[in-house]
């Protein structure tokens, strides 16, 4: 059944909902799991795990006769309950038990289960050297979110079931095992050792987890509870740069959150090839270890630390309070996101959390506007990891941030503990967060839940100013201009908030003060009358800017730089350089090279440096030659991208000098060899392809270094030569096993980038490398194949995508190849006749070259068989 066309055209935003999609529920619960034990044996060579898998479960009903349980994939060789053989049936996606004694309540049965799973597509992997990386470690780990614990083993695969566990796992000496919860047990056997885990505390069997290596094990501790670092050998000082903050981080989100750390122990394992960049199985955090960072690395990447402190958050949200149901998985995701800018908060300021929360509310825009729309809170779905989205995370956190501001820090922490406190060890649903919400403060959020979790979109403001000199008068127009016109702002169309206007007053060139008025904007058009005291110097229209929303100021240039230059607000005074960037004019680029330069927030000066890019003046590129010598590394990065649209012989000269030298970033090098490609785009530098390629592949000869970076940049910038076969060929060498992963993948990503203007023969090259590559199982490399596809302006691509969609067996590579083939469609379908053209003239090309060469053969024939 097709709920949904592809298109949504009441909001004219694709659909969320792509064929095949229905509603999701739990199951029907044949009764409460108590308890589960895993007792495995693990056969790493074969990548084989099997042992016994014994459920505990306490009916809910009497005369149960059947049970169900997910398990896909496995070999099962016996079923016995309470030590008595049963007769099942299995289909490789669900074990059917037909009980000999039909269930009775008061009556806890025991389900043991003896089974196999061998060389498993999902759920447990087993990561190995071979011939391409030798040097890979030996490492067996899990990944259970969103349903897969059920390829590794059987069981009740879905959130709503709260159980304690143990694990009890044989592995190979030296390795070492860790799991949930506390090692009760250890056990020496002859070039082996077995491993004995106990979770005392309820949890679903998604967060269950087993990760062996041999790992060098680090030492924490928080309150006398353990905090471990498990990394592999030779990478212990990474892991204390990474992770060195957990003690503290636990000791703040024990505060924020109103309950101390609910679990005995709290491990963190970095692991080779991890799917995801980290998943917060109770109390043994897993993480990718391309999150470890080197001295250099750490100097400008806070994006490790925040990963780590997102998957802490989760100890609490999402494993001491468990979600019932995936569609309310923005409970625990958007706070962890939220915990983020909660954690950049407490360590690095206000200002740095302001500037973190805009990019979250831009991340989801971005996805909202270019992919899809969609409820926070959905059920229909095809697969619930398609729910793992930008409106899942960032939206979320944005929610959270929302409820803050109209709540105030104190009822929004009262209502957070509320939420714990009643929830511990249970599972919630999103109305669970509203009773907390009502219960601790007396309010009632619907009316936010309404417009922001269970429908899709956001707000989109247009606002203006004008005084009134005779009066004393501010007039304020706000326009939602998402709301449809010629429906007078209908229901379904416009937003009713409160939103907080302030105008602010400068004094002796410092910010004074602001005059406030909350006003409630739920029309599609309002105007409203402030009579003030004086002329405002500037105006702030959201003060805090807790509302996610975009925003489009239409006031005069003088305001505009005011609020540029005095607005407290980091937020605000981004809004001001973009809106001052729309103006253009010398003015313009004066108040934003004078920020570039003087503004005391990082954040600002990078995106002084983006709007400057936007403004076609020369004295723009001066200011932002300027920013290259930012101390900030953040402000350098931004201003070498801003460079790469400032396409002049300065600017070329300026990154190629920046590449030569160098810079104690690995992110401005990466950025800067990215830009340099970007230029020579460009009619005015093309005589410099030749010279920009010989720097790029240097840069890719000489500068290997932490995660790739600065070579994926290099990369980058070669794909942005379009027509030359020079970099397609640098390209190419660079996307063939062996190459380290982050370069290859960054690799096979640019050959959808290059495709676009190279000749018919060599897209058809670029076609046949990917469709090899797509034959890799590796989630990673499907995704990149996918990615590159997707850019490609050449229906040949569909067949590719749509083989990688019905072959995959993830979810997520089954959906972005899905939109690929929408996208790739649209890429074909806008430019048809030009691409048309292209294509027979590089075949008339093509044949005149095989002519030219017949001729020249010809020739050389009778050259040889004239007499001399």
């Amino acid at each position: 059944m097709k709920l949904h066309s592809y298109f949504d055209e009441e909001n004219g935003h694709k659909s969320f909902e792509l064929p095949g999609a229905r509603p999701h529920y739990n199951p029907d619960r044949p009764g409460q799991v108590e308890h589960i034990f895993l007792d495995l044996a693990l056969d790493i060579p074969n990548q084989t795990c099997q042992g016994t898998c014994s459920i505990r479960l306490a009916p809910v009903r009497s005369g149960i006769e059947n049970l169900t349980l997910d398990a896909v994939n496995l070999k099962i060789h016996s079923v016995q309950v309470d030590n008595v053989a049963q007769h099942f049936e299995y289909d490789d996606e669900q074990l059917h038990i037909r009980l000999t004694t039909p269930t009775q309540v008061g009556k806890p049965i025991t389900i043991v289960i003896a089974y196999a799973a061998e060389n498993p597509q999902r759920g447990i992997y087993f990561i190995t050297p071979n011939e391409d990386y030798p040097n890979k470690p030996t490492q067996v780990w899990t990944q259970g979110e969103d349903e897969d614990s059920r390829f590794w083993f059987p069981c009740f695969d879905y959130p709503g079931q709260l159980a304690t566990s143990e694990i009890r796992v044989q592995v190979p000496q030296p390795f070492i095992a860790i799991s949930n919860g506390e090692l009760i047990n250890t056990e020496d056997r002859e070039d082996a050792k077995i491993y004995h885990w106990l979770q005392k505390e309820v949890h679903p069997t998604y967060l269950m987890t087993l990760a062996v290596g041999d790992f060098a094990e680090i030492q924490d501790e928080w309150n006398g509870k353990p905090v471990t670092y498990y990394v592999e050998k030779i990478r212990e000082e990474d892991a204390r740069r990474t992770m060195g903050k957990t003690p503290k981080m636990i000791e703040f989100f024990s505060e924020k959150f109103g309950y101390p750390y609910p679990f005995p122990k709290y491990a963190q394992v970095c692991v080779d090839d991890f799917i995801f960049g980290g998943m917060e199985n109770t109390s043994t955090t897993l993480l990718t270890d391309r999150c470890l960072l080197d001295e250099r690395a750490s100097l400008d990447n806070r994006l490790s630390e925040s990963l780590v402190a997102h998957e802490l958050a989760h100890q609490w949200f999402g494993d001491l309070v468990v979600i019932k149901h995936w569609s309310h998985a923005w409970i625990k995701e958007g706070m962890a996101s939220y915990s983020e800018v909660l954690w950049t908060e407490k360590e690095y300021g206000k200002d740095d959390a302001a500037y973190y929360i805009l990019n979250e509310a831009r991340s989801y825009l971005a996805e909202d506007s270019s992919r899809y729309r969609r409820p926070i809170v959905t059920h229909v779905y095809r697969e619930a990891i398609e729910l793992y989205d930008r409106h899942l995370y960032e939206k979320g956190a944005c929610v959270y941030h929302l409820i803050r501001g109209e709540l105030g820090d104190e009822l929004f922490n009262a209502a957070i503990h509320t939420f714990v406190q009643e929830n511990a060890h249970k599972t919630v649903e999103t109305i669970d967060l509203l009773r907390a919400i009502e219960k601790a403060t007396g309010r009632n959020l619907m009316f936010l839940f309404d417009q922001y979790v269970y429908r899709g979109g956001h707000p989109d403001y247009k606002v203006a100013y004008s005084w009134d000199a005779d009066s004393n008068l501010a007039k304020f127009t706000v326009i939602q201009t998402q709301a449809k016109s010629g429906n007078n702002g209908s229901k379904n169309d416009s937003f009713d908030l409160k939103i907080p206007i302030a105008f602010g007053y400068v004094k002796d060139e410092k910010f004074s003060e602001f005059k406030t008025f909350t006003v409630r904007v739920h029309e599609q058009e309002q105007s409203f009358y402030f009579p003030l005291p004086e002329k405002p110097d500037f105006i702030s229209f959201d003060l805090g800017n807790y509302c996610l929303k975009t925003v489009a100021l239409e006031y005069a240039v003088p305001e505009l730089k005011a609020q540029l230059k005095y607005d407290p607000d980091p937020v605000s005074r981004i809004f001001a350089a973009e809106s001052l960037a729309k103006k253009g004019g010398l003015e313009a680029v004066k108040a934003l090279s004078e920020a570039l330069e003087n503004d005391a927030f990082w954040g600002v000066r990078s995106e002084v440096a983006k709007q400057l890019s936007e403004i076609k003046l020369d004295q723009a590129g001066v200011a932002l030659a300027k920013g290259l010598k930012d101390k900030n590394p953040l402000v350098r990065r931004a201003a070498v991208n801003a460079l790469a649209n400032i396409k002049t012989t300065e600017s070329y000269t300026a990154l190629k000098e920046l590449l030569q030298a160098g810079d104690e970033s690995y992110y401005v090098e990466s950025a800067a060899a990215n830009s340099l490609g970007t230029m020579i785009t460009s009619a005015t530098l093309k005589d410099r392809e030749d010279e920009a390629i010989a720097l790029l592949s240097s840069i890719l000869r000489e500068r290997s270094g932490w995660n790739e970076v600065v070579r994926v940049g290099a990369i980058a910038g070669l794909s942005q030569l379009k027509t030359s076969p020079v970099a397609l060929n640098l390209i190419l060498e660079y996307t063939h096993p062996g190459i380290p992963q982050a370069l290859r993948l960054a690799a096979i990503r640019a050959l959808g980038t290059i495709s676009t203007g190279q000749t018919a023969n060599n897209v058809e090259w670029i076609l046949s490398q990917l469709a090899d590559i797509a034959k890799e199982s590796f989630f990673l490399t499907q995704v990149s194949v996918v990615m590159a596809l997707g850019q490609m302006e050449t229906a040949k691509a569909i067949p590719v995508l749509q083989s990688l969609a019905n072959q995959t067996p993830d979810g997520r590579v089954r959906r972005i190849a899905e939109e690929a083939v929408q996208k790739v469609q649209k890429n074909v379908g806008s430019d048809q006749s030009v691409k048309q053209l292209r294509e027979e003239l590089d075949l008339l090309k093509k044949e005149n070259q095989e002519l030219k060469s017949r001729v020249e053969n010809l020739e050389a024939r009778s050259q040889v068989n004239s007499p001399s």
